[in-house]
């Protein structure tokens, strides 16, 4: 089924959390650890404007689809950061700018010479450069959803739980942009296919391991997909990549967890 941009950048909106009655978090605060995974989350999706800025000088953005996609997601990737700052201000866990923007200066010459390596490999690559976007995101945010439903059930708090899948479902709407594009043109070209192919197996990690410690990675993983459960959702991911044209076989996510050493 083709995905309808029209209708997505005419329904695009914030994510809702205005009627959730926050307050609960006093009387029955989260744990540590899903304050901490809720902490990383906050920041990756603040960072999502970073990412939008790379891609803005490949040739994904002359495609007026992507353009029109990756303004709205940009957008509601930001309303969800500002949802998880909520809850985490309820504990007492204030998100600065100040230091979101200190997280991406730590990165030094990488984060600015980011947009640079972009523009070159996207102008080497070509055309066949968005089909390696699209599936790239498509990982990413299968990736989330995963993440967001599997909080969820963990934790089992009815406000978070409502919250975190309203998320969930604005992300699987992404992923249904994404994998559509994804699918299109790697079933249109087998040099994309070896491309993303080469590009996912050597490049890709866990969304938020490009700005994040090892340390607050490697909790987010455990905490998420370790465990026979959480291992589980990580292959329902592999599944769902390996599906698409030239993808075959891919463990990805799997393989991520097993570099860090995550428990199955």
């Amino acid at each position: 089924m083709a995905f309808d941009i029209d209708k997505y950048t005419e329904t695009s909106t914030k994510v809702a959390w205005q009627d959730l009655d926050f307050s609960v978090f006093r009387e029955n605060p989260l744990p540590e650890g899903t304050l901490r995974s809720l902490r990383y989350m906050c920041d990756i999706e603040y960072h999502t404007v970073c990412y939008l800025r790379d891609m803005l000088v490949t040739p994904s953005h002359k495609d007026e689809d992507v353009t029109a996609f990756m303004t709205m997601w940009n957008r509601e990737e930001f309303w969800h950061g500002e949802a998880l700052a909520a809850v985490l201000a309820e504990h007492d866990v204030i998100v600065d700018f100040d230091e979101l923007k200190a997280t991406r200066l730590k990165l030094g010459w990488k984060d600015r010479l980011d947009p640079v390596k972009q523009s070159l490999l996207g102008n080497i690559v070509g055309s066949g450069f968005i089909a390696v976007h699209m599936v790239w995101g498509a990982a990413n945010e299968w990736s989330a959803v995963a993440a967001y439903n599997r909080l969820a059930d963990l934790e089992k708090h009815p406000v978070l739980a409502e919250l975190l899948r309203r998320i969930a479902k604005q992300e699987a709407r992404h992923v249904a942009f994404y994998a559509t594009q994804a699918r299109e043109r790697l079933g249109k070209s087998k040099r994309a296919q070896v491309l993303a192919r080469f590009a996912l197996k050597n490049f890709w990690g866990p969304v938020g391991s490009g700005v994040m410690t090892d340390d607050e990675v490697k909790h987010v993983m455990g905490h998420l997909m370790g465990g026979p459960e959480g291992r589980k959702e990580a292959a329902k991911i592999d599944a769902h990549i390996a599906k698409m044209p030239g993808l075959d076989g891919l463990t990805i996510v799997q393989d991520a967890l097993d570099a860090r050493g995550i428990a199955a």
